[in-house]
Parts: structure tokens; sequence; C-alpha cells
């Protein structure tokens, strides 16, 4: 039996946050070891996003862009609405983000996915934009049918 982890759904106005300085920066090699990762980007102004090739086949969507209900309807049923108050949250001042949840790869599989952005852009009466960075485990949870 599977049982879901904590959720991650965290936001921090700017101001708030850490700095992003770094004393030390562990070794790509390890890093990629244990996750793949990918950047992210997108328009508040359109709901557009632009993901990269590992993030759209992980999501099961074409390359390239899309919207934000598409990205949302991939993730468990129950993330839907936290996922979109947390967007909703981020677009409306400069804010840094964190949420975990889960996409399926096939019926039987869950890809755990983290995703890390800050939202910013909004002087002089700009909509702003937003962008970040998805992380995939390398393992999957996987489900059987009973």
């Amino acid at each position: 039996m599977f049982r879901r982890g904590r959720d991650l759904f965290e936001i921090s106005r700017r101001k708030d946050a850490l700095p992003a300085a770094v004393t030390t920066a562990p070794d790509s090699r390890t890093l990629s070891h244990f996750f793949i990762s990918e950047e992210w980007s997108g328009e508040l102004s359109s709901g557009v996003i632009r993901l990269g090739e590992h993030t759209s086949f992980m999501h099961g969507l074409p390359p390239g862009e899309c919207g934000l209900l598409n990205l949302v309807r991939c993730y468990d049923r129950g993330d839907h609405a936290r996922v979109l108050e947390l967007f909703e949250k981020v677009s409306a001042e400069p804010s840094r983000f964190c949420f975990s949840t889960s996409v399926s790869i096939l019926p039987a599989m869950r890809q755990p996915v983290i995703c890390m952005g800050e939202s910013s852009g909004f002087e002089d009466g700009q909509q702003g934009r937003i962008s970040g960075l998805f992380l995939f485990p390398r393992f999957e949870d996987i489900r059987f049918a009973a």
C-alpha cells in the first residue's frame, strides 16, 4: 500500500524569501543522479506557459507552449484547486513558490513532480511573468490494479 507524503504548497513574498546566495554548489552529476530538472516560463497576461521537451513529455502534453489549465489537469485531481490558487496568488505580486504533486505516466504509474518558481515584472503596470524549474525524482510511484 502506498501512502502519499506530506504535500508541499508554499508561497513566499520576495521580501521575506531567503537570499539566493549559496556557499557550496553540489556537483551537477550528483544532482542528475537523483532527479531530472528542466526550466519553464510563462506570461501572466496570457496564461501561456512554455515547457521544455522532457517536462512536456512527462505531463503528456505536446512540446512547446500550453495553457495553465492544461498543465494543472495533468496533476492529481485533489491538487487542482490548490495549484490554481497558488498561481492566482503569485500572479498578484512578486513571489517565490513551490509545490509537489504527481502526474500519470501510464494508468498504473505515477511520477512525483516538484515545481519551484517565482513571479516578477509587475513594474510600471506590466502584467508580470513567471519562471521556474520542474524536478522529476528518478523513481515513480507504481500502483498495481487490484
